[in-house]
């Protein structure tokens, strides 16, 4: 039963009225933690077989909940070995995030009420962001985010289960990151989804043809892909 429900209790990282100098710590933290546990692994794996090498040549990419953007850093890196080139607009709720981040293109904004247009960026991603929203605001972000690219959408977030749970509470203790995060990072878990509700979700969300699926267990990935005709018509 644990597991049964998401959890509704809010993660300290959310939490406002915090210090300046420890929201930046908490982000080092984080950006480290990630790196640890190969963030940018399910994109690189999916993205090119998915989209196709020719369509990955050139991507403009919305990152929401970006923080402070190590995840576009990452990919950009990546896709320049291969000759292509990922151009990356953050967005997140904390500008301290993206000031320390340092990146040229960053937006504060929220994940729910993104200020772009219509069909704007060419992919719109989320990593390990959409657990920290409430249960009214997930329809609103998937439709936000389908809203805004002209092709494509590619969430991934937490897994909710107790093996992952356990094998997280086992492993934390030895990578280097203070006590505050660690309690966060399972609770994370707690906070994440089962597949069955990000498939109603989808649903809920009006994405056609959404996949969505298991990532060794531990992440889910969703995926949706707007059909040539209206890409088309989009991008005309």
């Amino acid at each position: 039963m644990f597991f049964h429900r998401r959890s509704a209790q809010a993660e300290y990282f959310d939490l406002p009225g915090r210090l300046e100098v420890e929201t930046l710590a908490a982000f080092r933290e984080l950006d480290h933690l990630n790196r640890v546990f190969r963030f940018a692994k399910p994109f690189q794996e999916v993205l090119p077989g998915w989209l196709g090498h020719e369509r990955c040549a050139q991507l403009e990419v919305l990152d929401l909940g970006a923080g402070t953007g190590s995840l576009g850093k990452r990919l950009s890196a990546w896709a320049k070995e291969r000759g292509w080139r990922w151009r990356f607009t953050n967005v997140d709720t904390n500008l301290l995030a993206l000031n320390l981040g340092g990146e040229p293109r960053a937006v504060a904004g929220s994940a729910v009420a993104l200020p772009f247009r219509d069909s704007s960026v060419d992919l719109v991603i989320a990593s390990q962001m959409t657990h920290h929203l409430g249960e009214e605001q997930l329809h609103t972000h998937l439709r936000e985010a389908w809203r805004v690219t002209r092709d494509a959408l590619f969430v991934c977030d937490l897994h909710r289960n107790a093996g992952f749970y356990a094998a997280l509470w086992l492993l934390l203790p030895f990578i280097r990151i203070g006590r505050t995060l660690r309690d966060d990072a399972l609770l994370s878990i707690r906070r994440g989804f089962h597949l069955r509700e990000w498939r109603a979700l989808a649903n809920q969300a009006n994405l056609p043809g959404a996949r969505v699926w298991l990532y060794y267990g531990t992440r889910i990935v969703l995926q949706a892909r707007k059909q040539p005709d209206a890409r088309r018509n989009e991008s005309g």
